[in-house]
């Protein structure tokens, strides 16, 4: 089980906790933010980016491939569609750095897009939500 707690600090900034780790999230000063962390999208897409990279290496590694890095630009715009309301579409741009066959190429990236985030966003997820009332 993962856990994270996350909490404002009077407007938009918001602390996110997880272990010993600790980030920020904002929004734009425009929206009523501060700018002084990424958006919950673009963290969101940090972490989909991460996981397939991470994904990539430790496969790679595994099958001894010489997999230098990976460097991953992506990109989520929200369209309107016929079936429902709108559905967001992910631009991914893979970079794999390495002299790597197009076979390792191929099956390095069918294993990012198992990767454990990507997973969790493309299946059914359900949510249990308790509202707590400050002490």
């Amino acid at each position: 089980m993962y856990s994270t707690k996350v909490r404002t600090h009077g407007g938009h900034l918001t602390t996110i906790t997880a272990g010993e780790h600790t980030w920020y999230a904002d929004s734009s000063a425009d929206e009523g933010g501060t700018n002084k962390g990424a958006t919950p999208e673009e963290l969101l897409l940090g972490a989909l980016g991460a996981c397939a990279a991470i994904t990539a290496k430790m496969y790679a590694a595994r099958k001894g491939w010489p997999l230098e890095d990976v460097a991953i630009s992506l990109a989520m715009e929200r369209k309107p569609t016929e079936e429902s309301q709108f559905a967001h579409e992910i631009v991914e741009k893979i970079e794999l750095i390495g002299d790597l066959t197009d076979d390792q190429r191929t099956r390095i990236h069918e294993i990012m897009r198992r990767c454990p985030v990507r997973r969790a966003v493309t299946n059914p997820m359900t949510f249990l939500e308790e509202i707590l009332v400050a002490e």
